[in-house]
């Protein structure tokens, strides 16, 4: 057999080793500097060596990448920091132009019609369930100039304004208690976020790109800008969100990509 069967002492001893390297991590992981690599560090060979286990065919590499992407996920939502900011940056460091990136060509960008469009908010949620583009822009406005990490390797400064999205969860009657907000997009993308990052001060219900209407290759009608996230939990053409304590998967983390995906 491939994988051996583990004795109860083995078991325990693998739960005492995963605690000891989350406190430790939690401890030693004070800047962000530290916090991305130490985010980086827990590799295949590592959870492997901590298991035990004979990774010698597709089926045991597959779980094995499971079990070390559900790892990674829970030590990042322990590390992550509601209050903590990311970096911001002055408008002569702006990327320009921004760089387009998406599962598709520039070609391919959805065309949403402003005048009939409307922003579908289900699930856990008492309030309003249908936003139209002029009552999202008659609500506070703010904007940020933060950098835009994509997981391919590459980064981009840009200037975003819209609504903050714990303002408008609060706005539509949310359960901010529920453990997951869903986003749904025009492009037939999806992605999901855990609700601390969604009450994020900084998590941005964008609606314009450095001080005019969101063009659509940035995402229009709306993007949900978030610069504690990666690139690919930044959704674009945004249509309906749902609040739920149903774990809603995502486009790329359905095909293999951590789900957290804290920068």
């Amino acid at each position: 057999m491939i994988f051996q069967k583990r004795t109860q002492k083995s078991d325990t001893l693998l739960v005492s080793q995963a605690e000891a390297i989350v406190q430790d991590a939690r401890n030693e992981l004070k800047n962000p500097a530290r916090r991305l690599l130490g985010k980086r560090v827990l590799t295949l060979g590592g959870i492997a060596l901590l298991s035990g286990c004979n990774l010698s065919n597709d089926k045991s590499v597959n779980a094995m990448l499971r079990k070390m992407s559900s790892f990674n996920d829970n030590v990042q939502a322990l590390l992550f920091n509601p209050n903590q900011m990311a970096p911001t940056y002055p408008e002569s460091m702006i990327t320009r132009p921004f760089p387009f990136n998406a599962f598709y060509d520039i070609d391919d960008v959805p065309e949403v019609d402003a005048a009939s469009y409307q922003l579908d908010v289900s699930g856990l949620v008492n309030g309003k369930r249908a936003w139209t583009l002029d009552e999202l822009r008659a609500m506070p406005q703010e904007s940020q100039i933060t950098r835009h990490i994509c997981i391919e390797g590459w980064s981009a400064i840009g200037r975003w304004g819209g609504v903050r999205f714990s303002s408008f969860l609060k706005y539509a009657g949310a359960d901010i208690t529920a453990k997951y907000v869903s986003l749904h997009c025009a492009d037939n993308y999806w992605t999901s976020i855990d609700m601390p990052t969604a009450l994020h001060a900084q998590t941005l219900l964008t609606l314009t790109y450095d001080g005019q209407v969101l063009p659509p290759k940035y995402g229009f009608p709306m993007k949900l800008r978030i610069p504690t996230k990666l690139g690919y939990k930044n959704p674009k053409h945004i249509v309906a969100i749902s609040v739920t304590n149903e774990y809603p998967g995502g486009y790329w983390e359905n095909q293999g990509y951590n789900w957290f995906g804290g920068s």
